[in-house]
């Protein structure tokens, strides 16, 4: 029996409620693995071999802020990047590097093989996936997209390369407030997938008229309201930062509400020594490796109505290890294909997002980048 299935998981995961809008697939359960953790001396070891191999395959490392520690150094150390998928992905498009090796999630993998279709996307664990991937299949959200033709079709980045084929934009959750509020600004109504938090509180945010996808994320769903304000009573100067896949009232109790590169601006900017923090717990590295005189600690998950299916952590992050960064770049093997021809359909929505945060950033119109599209 080989490690990996000595280490599997079983993930239990809600799905859309098929009397919700946007009903979806049957499948209740996935699954993951968890690689060993190597000893002291195995791990130096494997850095020192991804190091040498990334020479030798003229490769870089993108890791996301959730992997393993251990993953976001290496990156940084060999002239890579820690972030989120979509600098991930725009890292390796622009880097001289043919091999890219991306430490995360399946559709981050995607992503960055669409943005550089002619370079080798390599992953440690071609299983890793994500509850918002798993819960927005192409078929019934493109059935779900076929009921509204007269809107336009948003979608968030964790989602297939075949759901972005079939959608107008793309954004991330640091770009999506301006996006939305630019579509609105346009007289055009929205489709919405697949995370239904974050999609609420852009609503909430823009009042733009938006109809959802009723998905979640497993981790940022298990934050718990009345556990986080019994954490604030213990710690009553530290500041709450929440990442928007959170529940309502969650994000009701937070001092600032962000992205993963929102909360690291937060955590640095604001006038507070301890923080608690509602997003997955591999931000806690950064974090605390950024802003070494703060304490921060994490939101709770636990409670009366507590599953703890994931305790703070992404079982599919989970799932990237060293020894399989080492294998892949060795062999090859873990290479992302995404069907050449969605690639063009898929790189749009993506493109337009860019196009329009570059705008921003510059201090340069938007309005022409609007189009009225409807549905895709």
């Amino acid at each position: 029996m080989s490690t990996a299935t000595l280490n599997r998981i079983d993930v239990e995961y809600e799905q859309p409620d098929e009397a919700a809008s946007g009903a979806v697939c049957s499948t209740k359960h996935a699954w993951a693995r968890v690689p060993p953790e190597p000893t002291q001396a195995e791990r130096v070891a494997l850095k020192d071999k991804i190091r040498r191999l990334l020479k030798e395959k003229n490769a870089v490392m993108v890791s996301h802020y959730y992997v393993h520690p251990d993953l976001q150094d290496l990156a940084e150390e060999t002239g890579g990047l820690v972030s989120d998928s979509l600098e991930m992905a725009r890292f390796g498009r622009d880097h001289a590097a043919q091999t890219l090796v991306v430490s995360g999630v399946r559709f981050m993998g995607e992503t960055a093989k669409i943005l550089s279709p002619e370079k080798t996307v390599l992953m440690p664990d071609l299983d890793a996936t994500c509850s918002l991937d798993l819960g927005c299949p192409i078929d019934e959200f493109s059935a779900f997209c076929d009921q509204h033709p007269d809107r336009t079709v948003v979608v968030y980045a964790n989602t297939s390369a075949a759901v972005k084929a079939r959608a107008d934009w793309l954004v991330t959750s640091s770009c999506a407030l301006d996006i939305v509020s630019a579509l609105k600004a346009a007289g055009q109504k929205i489709l919405w997938a697949p995370d239904r938090h974050l999609g609420a509180y852009i609503q909430r945010e823009t009042g733009a008229d938006m109809v959802f996808w009723n998905g979640a994320c497993i981790v940022h769903d298990e934050f718990k309201a009345l556990e986080l304000e019994l954490l604030k009573k213990q710690h009553p100067h530290a500041k709450v930062l929440v990442h928007p896949e959170s529940p309502a009232d969650v994000v009701a109790l937070a001092d600032a509400v962000g992205s993963t590169s929102a909360i690291l601006k937060a955590a640095r900017e604001m006038d507070a020594t301890e923080f608690i923090v509602a997003t997955d717990n591999g931000m806690m590295h950064k974090l605390r490796t950024l802003n070494p005189g703060k304490a921060f600690y994490e939101a709770p998950t636990a409670g009366n109505s507590a599953t703890c299916k994931s305790c703070a952590h992404c079982p599919w992050m989970a799932m990237n290890g060293l020894a399989d960064v080492a294998r892949v770049l060795e062999t090859g093997a873990n290479a992302v294909h995404v069907d050449p021809a969605l690639i063009p359909r898929a790189r749009q929505p993506i493109d337009r997002m860019l196009a329009f945060t570059a705008a921003l950033k510059n201090g340069q119109p938007t309005g022409a980048l609007m189009p009225h599209l409807g549905a895709a």
